[in-house]
This record gives C-alpha cells, structure tokens and sequence, in this order.
C-alpha cells in the first residue's frame, strides 16, 4: 500500500517540477531594455568647404589707359574744334548775326619748355543761325597747348556792331568746356553766346583786361 502511494505522488512530483521550472523561465528572466541608447555611430568629419573666393593665382589687370590695340590710337581726339555763337541784342530783341567773325588766341608750352608768344586765328562768318565753327591751326607738333580763349571780332552789321562784355566776348572766354566726338577724331570746345549791341545801347564793359 505504501508503495502504491509512492507511485502516486511521483507523477505529482515531475507536475510540480516542470512547472516551477516554466514559471524560473518565464517569470524570472529580466527582459531586455528596449529604452536603452544604441551606441552612436562615430561621426565623420564634414568635408572642407573650398576656398572660392581665394585662387591660386589672380590674373593680371590689363591696363586699359595705357595700353591700346593696334589701331586704336588712330581714334584718339587729333583735331580740336571750337564752336559758339554771335547774337545782336537791340532792345528786348535778340536775332543772330549773320556773317559776325571771332578770333581765337592761343598759348603753348614750346619744346623747349617757355611759354610761346600768343598765336590767333579767325573763324569764318556766322551762318544765318549765328552760329561759327572752327578748327585749331598753328599749334606745332613739338609744343603743348596751354590756354585758348575766344573773342569777338567783327560784326557785319553797322547798326549792332558794339561788342559787349557778356560770356567773356571782350575779355576772352576761356576755352574749358568741351565732348569728344569720336566718329571725327575731335575734342569740341563751345564758347559763347557772344553779343554785339547798338551804339545807344553800349555800357561800359571794362572788359579789355583779359589778356591775350
């Protein structure tokens, strides 16, 4: 009989056994932590950003006002040209003078370095507009213009032919205002307007003192 229950209680036995062996297994193993960082992975250095704005080497800067192509010096201004206009003033009228003259005077520096005696020329007459033209004569290849001034010459009509002082007509205006026009090799001076008045008319101008 004691053997009988013996044999009982060793299936009981095993029972108890496994499951407390499942519950070690499934009860007591830590579970993994899921919150745990993962190792970060070793940066890698940023590629260096390339120098742009320092070449190797910078080209060299042409020099534009010195050095020209072949030809281009033919284009440079070679003539100098001198415009203006005479008027006649009569009253609270102005009309242009037709046929009036100017005479342009002129100092240079010789090759020698002196100042050369004063050199004039006269333009041709005034068209209908009373307006004159003309181009630099007497300047020698070897001097270097200086000073120009303009004057009133000679007007051809005998009731308007007292010179008056305005824009420097008496005392020489001064040649300082000029535009390059390219397409005829000319550096253009304007002077003026110039204006002849009436003998009832003149003031003294006490412009003779301009020289020249």
């Amino acid at each position: 009989m004691a053997s009988t229950g013996f044999l009982l209680l060793t299936p009981l036995l095993l029972m108890s056994l496994i499951v407390m062996a499942s519950a070690n297994d499934y009860g007591y193993t830590p579970k993994p932590d899921y919150h745990e960082e993962k190792p970060k992975p070793q940066e890698k250095p940023l590629p260096t950003k390339p120098d742009y704005w320092k070449p190797k080497s910078l080209p060299e800067k042409r020099d534009f006002e010195n050095s020209h192509p072949a030809g281009v010096d033919d284009l440079l201004p070679t003539i100098i040209g001198i415009q203006g206009t005479v008027l006649c003033k009569l009253g609270a009228k102005y009309f242009a003078l037709q046929g009036a003259i100017a005479r342009i005077t002129c100092v240079a520096i010789d090759e020698h370095g002196y100042e050369t005696a004063p050199f004039s020329q006269l333009t041709e007459g005034c068209d209908a507009n009373g307006y004159f033209f003309a181009t630099l004569s007497g300047l020698k290849d070897s001097w270097k213009l200086k000073a120009c001034k303009a004057f009133l010459h000679y007007s051809p009509l005998e009731t308007c032919k007292v010179p008056v002082d305005v824009n420097h007509g008496l005392s020489g205006d001064l040649l300082s205002s000029y535009r390059i026009l390219n397409n005829k090799h000319t550096k253009l001076y304007s002077v003026g307007p110039f204006f002849y008045t009436s003998e009832s008319e003149s003031a003294p101008s006490g412009g003779d003192g301009g020289g020249y």
